[in-house]
C-alpha cells in the first residue's frame, strides 16, 4: 500500500474484502476509481479518505438499511418467462440469479429456493411471488425479476390470482434484517396496481428494470 496508485487486489487486501467486491464498487461508482486502459486503478489518498468518511459518519449502516434497487438488481437479471409451471419458472429465474457475482453455488441456490417453496408458497397475492433464501455461500443480497408472459395457473396466492411477477431474492446468512426489509419493500411497492400493470405489459426487460428504479 505504499504506492500512490493501487490495483483492485491491493485495495481488496487493504479493506479486507474480496476482489469482486472492490470491482463491483468501482463499477457502481461507490468507491473513488478510474480506468487506465481497461483496468481499474485507485488513488491511495482517495481510498483512505473514502474509508475514513464511511467509518466516521456511519454511512455504511445507513446504506445497508436502505433499499436501493440499482444496488441489488441489474438489467441482465430481469427476464421474460415463457414457462407454464411454477417449478420451471422458479428454476429458470434461479439460473439467472445465480449468474450474479454474489452467488457462489448455483445448484445450492436452486435446491434451497425450491425447498423453501415446498415448505410454504411465496405467492403473496396480486399476482406477485417473492421466492427468497438466505445462504452462507451468498456474499451479499441480490435479486432477479421474472415477468411471466402467461400467468402461472399452479402458482396462486390466497386471493387465487395466478402469479405473473416473480421477484427472487438471495441474501447472505447474516443479513436477516436487510433481507426482511427488502421483501417488505417490494411487497409494498407492488401494491400499486398501475405499476403491476406496467410491468406485465412492458415491451422488454429493460423497461421493467427502469420502472422498478422509479420511486
Amino acid at each position: 500500500m505504499e504506492d500512490d496508485i493501487l490495483t483492485i487486489e491491493e485495495v481488496a487486501k487493504y479493506l479486507r474484502v474480496s476482489d469482486r467486491t472492490v470491482y463491483d464498487w468501482a463499477q457502481k461508482g461507490e468507491i473513488p476509481a478510474g480506468k487506465i486502459g481497461t483496468v481499474w486503478r485507485f488513488k491511495k489518498s482517495e481510498v483512505e479518505k473514502w474509508v475514513n468518511e464511511r467509518l466516521s459518519s456511519g454511512v455504511k449502516q445507513k446504506v445497508e438499511n436502505e433499499i436501493v434497487v440499482k444496488n441489488i438488481l441489474s438489467p441482465d437479471r430481469v427476464i421474460f418467462i415463457e414457462q407454464s409451471s411454477k417449478r420451471d419458472a422458479i428454476i429458470e429465474l434461479a439460473g439467472v440469479l445465480a449468474k450474479a457475482p454474489q452467488i457462489k453455488h448455483e445448484e445450492e441456490l436452486v435446491t434451497e429456493i425450491l425447498k423453501r417453496e415446498d415448505l410454504m408458497s411465496t405467492a403473496v397475492g396480486r399476482g406477485l411471488a417473492i421466492p427468497h433464501v438466505r445462504l452462507s455461500s451468498v456474499t451479499d443480497l441480490v435479486m432477479a425479476v421474472g415477468v411471466c408472459k402467461k400467468p402461472l395457473e399452479d402458482f396462486v396466492g390466497l386471493d387465487d390470482i395466478p402469479v405473473n411477477l416473480i421477484f427472487m431474492i438471495a441474501a447472505a446468512y447474516n443479513q436477516h434484517s436487510y433481507y426482511l426489509k427488502t421483501i417488505s419493500y417490494f411487497s409494498a411497492k407492488l401494491k400499486n396496481p398501475e405499476l403491476r400493470e406496467a410491468l406485465a405489459n412492458a415491451a422488454d426487460p429493460r423497461e421493467v428494470y427502469d420502472l422498478l428504479l422509479k420511486d
